[in-house]
Formats: structure tokens, C-alpha cells, sequence
């Protein structure tokens, strides 16, 4: 039977989401909600399904299993707490966008009462819900990387000086420096993470563009974070929102080295290269590279990374599968969230080391475990 889902907040995020349930047949949309009604009334006409100005009403006359949180609020998450806590609190399990909380104790938060309510809580981190990553982590799982060495991550917005449109007049951003660090760097952290481990020492340093510094926006948008992984090995994620334009990889790349050899996927949904280190026997000069492997997805719609991330919680939820082994959880969006800010400490501290806050413990489930 397919898993009744209500969304709150019907921006275009919403209806993305709204439209990847209405073609998954593990999903069915049954309740929709947003405090603006023109918003929430012309969804729920689109959609032919209830509309609801608050989630208690929409909690209280429809039956859900999923509650879906795509509010938005100040630095893109500070609406998110109040409804998930509502659906957790209500014995809902709750899918949230990214990021979990633009506050990180009522993050914490929520990974606790998920917890202790037993119930699914994941995050929209739909970055590496693509067949380039999957692929990557074939390549991982089959020994073609070896032990981990480094890990290489850019993702930004194209831009410069020429196109850029003046200080900020958003509420959600105005007058908040750290609005592209808590609004964006969930997404690099997490796919970081997603290839190799958790992060165990961060070091940053942070500036704008003059451009920005003119008009008097405090946005702090270029990021060089530099980071160690618990297994040793060490990475460098370059980060920024329209001060600059990007080379090589687009907008978004990400290369992880291994002993074995290396991968690189391009603009997140389009291609993985795999090149394998030399072999015993073989030189090769500076420039020269074992001939690479190629993957191309075939995709360039960045969009499609919505419906292939909503169905994998879906299908977690329909399949039963371990609390602890849900992908992009809410632990998940948490430690990507307890690195940035970790990356504000040390920004803040003139680029000093942090170690970021530990993440909660995996407990596991005793009942799914029958040995002594």
C-alpha cells in the first residue's frame, strides 16, 4: 500500500516534491498545507487534494504517514523545526528540506525526538541521489579506490562582478552573514561525507567580494574549509555564491583519490571519470594518465535529483529497513550541519582548527538482532 504523505509549504521546492509523489508508486499525496491560502488553495486545486492552513488542522481531519517540511523561513531553515516537531510529536515520520534547522540545537533536536519516538526523520540531501554517485560508490565498493586519500569538493554559483544584483533585500538573507554557509554547505558536507566519513577536524577561512563589501552586504559567500576525515585521509571544500565563476567541473564537482584510483563526478547529475593508478609495470610521464573510464548519465536536469532522492526514503519506510541505515537522515543532515558550524567557529576564530560537536551515538535496534 502506498505511504500517505501531506506536504507543508507549497513553494516551487513544494511542488516539486508534490509532483515527485504523484508519479511514485510508493508515495501518495493526500494533504497539502501553507499559511499563505492563495498558495495553499491553488495547490490543492492542482493537485485535487485537501489544502490546510496549519499542519494541526491538516494533522487532526487527514490520515498521514508522511509528513514532507519544504518551508523555508530565515537562512532556508528556520521554519523547519515547528512542523517536523509537530509530525514527530504526532507519530509521523518526517522527511525535511535541507537544511535540518538554521539553528543547530533545534537540529539536534529533532534527531532526538526522531529518536526516541522510533520514527523515520530524513532530509532532502538529493545531491548524491544520482547515477554518477552510485556509480562512484560502485567503483569504492569494488576495491577501484582503495584507502582514501584525499577528497576534492567545489560547488558554487556562477557569477562576478558584472552580474551582480545588488545587496540582498531578502528577509531570508539581508542582514544574516551566515546565510549561505547555514543554506548551502549542507549539500557539499553531505556528499563529502556520503563518499568518505565522518569529519573529524575543520579549518576555515571566509571572506566577499568587493563588490559586496560596497553596498554593505555582510553576506560571508566565498568558503575555503579545509577538513580531516576520521579515516585519515583529508579534504578541501571551495564554496561560493555568484562572487565568481567556476572552471573546470561547472558548477559543482567533487574528486576522491584513493590508492587505487581516482573518480570525478561533473556538475552532480551528469558524469563520473574513474582513472586507475598505474599498475606495476607502468610509467607515466607528467601530464599522462592511465586511460580513464567514463559514465555519462545522460542527464543534465538537475531536477530529477527530487524524485530519485523521494523515493529512496520511501522505499526505506516501505521496506522497514534499520533506523540507523535510512539514507540521508536526519543524523546525516545533523553532522552536515555540525560542520558548518564548526566552519563559522573557526571562521570566527580568525581560521583556528575545530573539532565539530559529536553526533549522537547509533544505538541499533535489539529486536532485529536474534544472535547472543
Amino acid at each position: 500500500m502506498a505511504l500517505r504523505v501531506g506536504i507543508v509549504g507549497m513553494r516551487g521546492i513544494g511542488m516539486q516534491h508534490a509532483d515527485s509523489y504523484m508519479n511514485d508508486p510508493l508515495g501518495e499525496l493526500v494533504a497539502v498545507c501553507d499559511v499563505i491560502k492563495e498558495r495553499c488553495d491553488a495547490a490543492a486545486e492542482k493537485y485535487s487534494v485537501p489544502g490546510f492552513y496549519s499542519v494541526e488542522e491538516m494533522l487532526r481531519h487527514v490520515d498521514i504517514d508522511i509528513l514532507d517540511v519544504t518551508t523555508g523561513g530565515t537562512e532556508n531553515g528556520s521554519w523547519h523545526y515547528e512542523p517536523a516537531v509537530q509530525g514527530l510529536e504526532a507519530g509521523k515520520h518526517v522527511l525535511v528540506e535541507k537544511p535540518l534547522s538554521n539553528d543547530i540545537q533545534r537540529a539536534r533536536e529533532l534527531v532526538r525526538v526522531a529518536a526516541e519516538r522510533d520514527l523515520y526523520l530524513g532530509c532532502n540531501l538529493n545531491h548524491y541521489f544520482t547515477p554518477p554517485a552510485e556509480t562512484a560508490r560502485q567503483w569504492m565498493d569494488d576495491g577501484r579506490v582503495g584507502e582514501l586519500t584525499y577528497c576534492l569538493h567545489k560547488m558554487g554559483f556562477p557569477g562576478g562582478a558584472d552580474v551582480y544584483g545588488g545587496k540582498a533585500s531578502s528577509g531570508k538573507i539581508d542582514g544574516f552573514p551566515y546565510f549561505h554557509l547555514k543554506a548551502f554547505l549542507t549539500h557539499p558536507f553531505s556528499v563529502m561525507r556520503y563518499f568518505c566519513g565522518d569529519i573529524t577536524h575543520v579549518q576555515a577561512f571566509c571572506d566577499r567580494a568587493s563588490f559586496r563589501r560596497s553596498v554593505n552586504d555582510v553576506m560571508v559567500s566565498i568558503n575555503s574549509i579545509h577538513v580531516r576525515f576520521a579515516n585519515g585521509s583529508v579534504g578541501y571544500l571551495l564554496s561560493q555564491r555568484g562572487d565568481t565563476t567556476f572552471g573546470l567541473g561547472g558548477w559543482w564537482s567533487v574528486e576522491v583519490g584513493g590508492t587505487e584510483g581516482t573518480f570525478c563526478i561533473e556538475n552532480c547529475i551528469e558524469k563520473a571519470t574513474y582513472w586507475p593508478a598505474p599498475r606495476a609495470g607502468e610509467q607515466y610521464s607528467l601530464g599522462e594518465s592511465p586511460e580513464p573510464e567514463v559514465f555519462d548519465s545522460g542527464m543534465s536536469d538537475f531536477s530529477q535529483t527530487f524524485p530519485r532522492r523521494i523515493h529512496a526514503f520511501l522505499e526505506d519506510i516501505t521496506n522497514d529497513t534499520a533506523k540507523e541505515k535510512l539514507r540521508a537522515s536526519g543524523r546525516d543532515a545533523l553532522a552536515a550541519l555540525e560542520y558548518t558550524f564548526a566552519v563559522i567557529e573557526s571562521y570566527e576564530q580568525g581560521g583556528s582548527l575545530v573539532r565539530p560537536h559529536p553526533l549522537p551515538l547509533l544505538v541499533g535496534d535489539p529486536t532485529r538482532d536474534l544472535s547472543l
